[in-house]
């Protein structure tokens, strides 16, 4: 249909994984998605966040033209991942999560997160082992610095949701 369509990585995964380190933030992230928003010269954008994704694309919102979050968080001023864990996971599942998660990032790993297990995710069995091969460690930083709102996202009238429900 014509659409130009950019995936820009974050800092510290995917293809950018070697640059992995725990000063790396949300904010980081933010800027990695503005940097190629910048650098293409795009405009009239949709942009598109999955899982962890919606915590930046939120951060970029006052970019952009509309927003879709594809089964992913959706924070508002001021809140972190950590934040919305505590908001969704059930008791005492979420102080299990984040302890160990948290825990084995600040004693052994220095200061990164171990990859979140594909089962944690309801992926198929039979993904399990291509999707764990192609997680790494995150750093913690990105999970509890909350997202900072300029009020510029409220200028983006279109926000759909898609639940990948099961």
């Amino acid at each position: 249909m014509g659409h130009e369509v950019f995936t820009p990585n974050h800092t510290g995964v995917g293809e950018r994984a070697h640059q992995a380190n725990e000063n790396i933030t949300l904010e980081t992230h933010i800027r990695d998605v503005v940097g190629c928003i910048e650098a293409e010269e795009i405009s009239d954008i949709v942009l598109v966040g999955h899982s962890y994704g919606g915590m930046v694309i939120t951060g970029v919102a006052d970019r952009i033209k509309a927003l879709v979050y594809l089964d992913a968080f959706v924070p508002g001023d001021g809140e972190s991942l950590m934040g919305l864990l505590h908001k969704t996971l059930e008791p005492p599942a979420v102080a299990q999560f984040i302890g160990d998660f948290r825990g084995g990032a600040l004693e052994k790993n220095g200061g990164m997160m171990h990859p979140i297990p594909a089962e944690m995710f309801n992926v198929s069995a039979a993904n399990h082992e291509w999707v764990n091969r192609r997680c790494v460690p995150q750093a913690l930083a990105t999970f509890e610095m909350p997202v900072l709102l300029s009020g510029k996202i409220e200028n983006v009238k279109r926000r759909p949701y898609i639940l990948a429900d099961g």
